[in-house]
């Protein structure tokens, strides 16, 4: 029988970084967590937390100070906050939100330096001048109106970085903040991270800084990536608590440099790899899709693979096996919205909902109509946000749901454009200003729109054409409520077993070039674009508990297929056939 009180592998190597975290802690020493995947970073994030609290936490409130916990997302903030009973020394908040508590206060100042910032002096202008309005950030949107200045997302980390080269600024941020932990440091806003090199790192004043995250984990474009400072104290956290030996093994052949532990060297699992390099047909030749088999063929084999692995006792039930496509060549088909997928030319635009349209479909109308239809009027109440109307008379409430009614079926029969022409003329729920305004100009001759915005408006004309049931299957799948994902939704998250499959289609991925340059001498030219690929591929291998298939889609070269085989093994590798 295992002894309780001895700690198995993963657990020992966990704490070996977490007696270094403390070291630094105690000696005021800024330092830099590398966590792999499934190392249990978080866990080690909030005992330095509590750590803290429990040695300074009565003399920080004494202060008015408190320990500066950025994260992410909002939902890893709230994390932070109940894993560490929302104390009172704690802020715990995104990047954007932190940055908002620094600067709002300085009204003068934001109105100062306002023009600075790329976008700002010219509706500055149109507004007639900033004069004395005041600057709020809500809802991400920039706007200058008559009394009101509304900053965007960017404009806010921008106006910190300014902030940041005064030094009676970086006096007061040190002064209430003399601790500041970053969760994903490598997901972090590049010129923020810089900054606070620069301001505090480099001087050695200021606040103790501690970075958790990992730089092999960074597959979003605008984050920092990799961190490097003199005054920062690297520790590797050598532990894997998520995924079996099999898998594990395969990790520490991609990356030697951070070997991890499990916690049970004894559980079974498998890895396995599956290419189509045998099949006789010809590929496809268009140059993002070079060298990957066509979308039908694709299809047929991915069917054939499921099939193959449900004789190997897999279950393709979706709280047991994700499919992670790091393709567009099957997902859209696969889930119903290939018209949505081909009016974008960058995926981005719809799956990170980066297209104000996208995003407020499945950010916003999509909660309205779904918690309308179950009658669970507070979530479509909270849903709607700040724009909700008040809903007052018995005859506010027969309108709301004669037009919610018409809304919902619109929703299954009708085009986007009808369902864009039903809110703007029922205001039930209200559209986003952008997106109201993005449609006002589809009104406007095409010989009168600058010349930049008119691939932006033919864009939105064939979106009006599509099936508004594409945006509810998009929704679905961007959600996680099927059994495949894409790499937006692989981050962070783990399941029991991981099919991953790899083609052609994103502008900025080519696995095969990836594997040929693994091992050699990377041209600096060459190095972003590794970094990118190897990032993806790695997030995505170790995203499973207990199974890893991999299934190749494009063409692998023989010096790609001998890396996986070192990697997975000769037994591992399996060719496909028709």
């Amino acid at each position: 029988m295992t002894d309780p009180a001895v700690k198995n592998p993963a657990e020992q190597a966990a704490e070996i970084a977490l007696a270094k975290v403390y070291e630094c802690i105690d000696g005021r020493k800024s330092f830099l967590l590398e966590a792999g995947a499934g190392a249990g970073k978080t866990e080690t994030l909030v005992r330095a937390i509590r750590y803290v609290i429990q040695k300074q936490g009565n003399t920080l409130l004494r202060e008015h100070q408190r320990i500066a916990c950025i994260t992410y997302t909002n939902v890893a903030s709230d994390e932070i906050k109940s894993r560490t009973d929302r104390h009172e020394a704690i802020l715990s908040s995104t990047i954007h939100a932190f940055c908002w508590s620094l600067i709002k206060d300085f009204q003068p100042w934001l109105r100062g330096k306002l023009g600075l910032i790329e976008g700002w002096p010219e509706r500055l202008e149109e507004a007639g001048g900033i004069g004395s309005k005041r600057v709020e950030y809500e809802h991400g949107y920039p706007k200058a109106g008559q009394n009101l200045i509304s900053l965007g997302h960017n404009d806010v980390l921008k106006l910190t970085v300014v902030f940041l080269e005064n030094r009676k600024f970086r006096d007061i941020f040190a002064a209430r903040y003399p601790i500041v932990f970053i969760d994903e440091y490598q997901d972090t806003n590049k010129e923020f991270v810089d900054a606070l090199k620069l301001r505090f790192l480099d001087s050695g004043d200021g606040p103790l800084i501690g970075l958790f995250g990992d730089a092999w984990q960074k597959i979003y474009r605008e984050g920092c990536g990799s961190v490097e400072h003199p005054r920062l104290t690297i520790i590797g956290q050598k532990s894997n608590f998520r995924s079996v030996k099999e898998i594990v093994v395969v990790l520490n052949k991609m990356r030697p440099e951070l070997p991890q532990d499990v916690v049970n060297p004894d559980a079974a699992g498998s890895v396995s790899v599956y290419h189509t390099n045998e099949w006789p047909g010809e590929r496809r030749t268009e140059p993002q899709w070079k060298g990957d088999l066509p979308s039908d063929i694709a299809h047929e084999y991915l069917e054939k693979l499921k099939l193959q692995l449900t004789l190997h006792n897999w279950s393709f039930a979706p709280d047991k096996t994700k499919v992670l496509m790091l393709t567009h060549n099957v997902l859209a088909a696969e889930q119903g919205y290939s018209n949505l997928a081909d009016v974008f030319e960058y995926n981005d635009a719809f799956i990170r909902k980066e297209d104000p349209q996208i995003a407020y479909f499945s950010g916003v109308l999509e909660p309205v109509c779904v918690a309308y239809k179950a009658k669970r009027f507070g979530e479509m109440i909270d849903a709607m946000g700040s724009s909700t109307p008040a809903i007052l008379t018995h005859t506010d409430k027969l309108g709301w749901a004669q037009d919610m009614d018409a809304l919902l079926e619109l929703r299954e029969t009708g085009s986007i454009g009808a369902v864009l022409d039903h809110l703007i003329r029922t205001k039930r729920p209200r559209l986003a200003d952008i997106v109201e305004h993005n449609q006002q100009q589809l009104n406007i001759p095409e010989q009168d729109l600058p010349v930049d915005r008119q691939p932006a408006i033919e864009r939105l004309r064939k979106l009006r054409d599509i099936p508004y049931e594409e945006v509810i299957a998009l929704t679905r799948f961007i959600d996680g409520h099927t059994v495949f994902s894409t790499k937006h939704g692989v981050k962070g998250a783990e399941f029991e077993n991981v099919v991953v499959v790899f083609g052609r289609g994103w502008n900025l991925y080519n696995f095969n070039q990836m594997f040929e340059l693994f091992g050699t001498d990377i041209h600096p030219n060459k190095l972003d674009f590794y970094e990118r690929n190897r990032n993806l591929f790695y997030v995505a291998c170790s995203r499973p508990k207990k199974r890893l298939a991999l299934f190749f889609t494009q063409h692998l070269s023989p010096p790609a297929i001998k890396v996986l085989t070192d990697w997975f093994g000769a037994d591992n590798m399996h060719g496909l056939v028709e």
